[in-house]
């Protein structure tokens, strides 16, 4: 029988078609005008849009809410979800599906282009047509990514290039699938989950921030970002790694103490935090700032809004970061 397929356009460059020399956002019934290729797919295609499809950089918790909804809405109806999406925060919506999505046992997969569907030179269509091929599979049952020929993990995703077609790599995790004559799916690496009923969780909290660490950093952005936010990703040196200046450790000791939850995450593009490993992180772990160990940015700052939202005691939250929840993390 047909895979029956549901696409979700949220907004991003892959939308576009060329009208008079002018790029504006398609509907679905040009689409399949411009790309017949979708009409011998080899599954049952059915589209929806979100209320009010965006650029990917105003993605927000409301969208990630609509989209979590609508995959819980149709989750019986359809063999496998295909979600357009604009490049620049397709990690972190990847990501946070991955945690909103709890029990899921089909695919959803992201895709998006570098260039618009109506360019002649566009990685749109090869993105889209392989993506559907990869839903309608029955071998991918978690949330991916796919980007030029490659599929990832969604939460160990990351964007790394704004001028290249491969405009994203797994750094702490191998590939899924490689697209070439066939697409070979590397089945190990895959999470194969017991098929349960999908939990969807829409309770996310936006209380959280970034300190990146630099070279003499002031004292004045170290407690402007602590005081700003329930949740803090630390993006520390190395295998993180950060300055033992007294007032440095003091302002982290006493937002710690006022229940605020610090996760140290490597600046590094991969590798992983081993707190101790260096003096310059051992006061850090002696203090109570929690090791993100591999995790991308997008996965731990994600997982900390996700966590935040659940309303979970610190101990509880520190104890689920350090966690793989979803296949996020390395321990």
């Amino acid at each position: 029988m047909m895979k029956k397929i549901l696409l979700v356009y949220t907004g991003g460059t892959i939308g576009m078609v060329k009208k008079e020399d002018v790029l504006s956002p398609f509907n679905f019934d040009e689409l399949k005008t411009a790309f017949p290729e979708l009409k011998d797919c080899g599954s049952i295609l059915d589209h929806v849009t979100i209320s009010e499809p965006i650029d990917s950089s105003n993605m927000s918790i409301h969208v990630w809410i609509e989209l979590a909804n609508c995959i819980k809405k149709n989750y019986t109806k359809y063999d496998g979800f295909v979600i357009l999406h604009g490049s620049d925060t397709m990690a972190y919506t990847a990501s946070m599906l991955s945690f909103m999505l709890e029990g899921i046992s089909k695919p959803v997969i992201l895709t998006g282009s570098q260039l618009p569907i109506g360019i002649k030179r566009t990685d749109a269509k090869e993105n889209l047509i392989t993506s559907i091929e990869i839903a309608a599979s029955n071998i991918v049952k978690e949330v991916c990514v796919y980007f030029e020929y490659q599929l990832y993990r969604g939460n160990r995703v990351v964007k790394v290039n704004a001028d290249n077609f491969d405009a994203f790599q797994s750094p702490n995790y191998p590939v899924l699938a490689k697209a070439g004559v066939k697409i070979k799916y590397k089945k190990q690496y895959i999470n194969n989950p017991i098929v349960s009923e999908i939990n969807i969780h829409t309770n996310i909290s936006d209380d959280v921030g970034i300190l990146k660490l630099f070279p003499s950093i002031k004292k004045e952005v170290v407690k402007a970002v602590l005081d700003s936010s329930k949740g803090i990703i630390l993006q520390t040196f190395g295998s993180g790694n950060a300055t033992t200046n007294n007032w440095f450790i003091e302002e982290l000791t006493n937002a710690i103490k006022k229940d605020k939850v610090i996760v140290n995450i490597s600046q590094c593009l991969s590798g992983s935090v081993n707190q101790g490993h260096y003096q310059t992180s051992e006061i850090l772990q002696k203090i109570g700032v929690i090791s993100g160990h591999d995790m991308t940015l997008e996965a731990a700052l994600t997982k900390l809004m996700f966590l935040l939202g659940a309303r979970l005691d610190r101990k509880e939250i520190c104890k689920k970061i350090e966690t793989n929840l979803r296949g996020e993390i390395t321990i």
